[in-house]
């Protein structure tokens, strides 16, 4: 996977599809990514000692990182890896340009 956390990515399909959002998790061995603001799951909790209200609470769900795409300059890419020199990089397959 080449997706890190901390990429920006837009979702191209599912129920957020065009929703544009920031890598808050990876797992490399499921293959799923957590997206900000997407894929938004409801938590019913009952009180304890970190939460003494107990509720509902809102937060994101993981995605198939197959559902999403790096965003490059505000443009949707596909991402690629070569050496430069001796160091392994990510490029835009878009515009042939290095991420990182």
């Amino acid at each position: 996977m080449k997706l890190k956390s901390g990429d920006k990515v837009v979702v191209i399909s599912g129920k957020d599809k065009g929703k544009q959002g920031k890598i808050l998790k990876v797992d490399k061995k499921s293959n799923r990514v957590v997206v900000e603001g997407v894929n938004m799951i409801f938590r019913h909790t009952k009180p304890n000692a970190n939460n003494q209200q107990g509720g509902i609470i809102k937060r994101e769900g993981f995605i198939d990182a197959s559902n999403v795409m790096y965003l490059h300059n505000g443009k949707a890419t596909r991402l690629g890896a070569m050496i430069k020199d001796g160091k392994k990089v990510r490029i835009a397959k878009k515009t042939g340009e290095v991420i990182d």
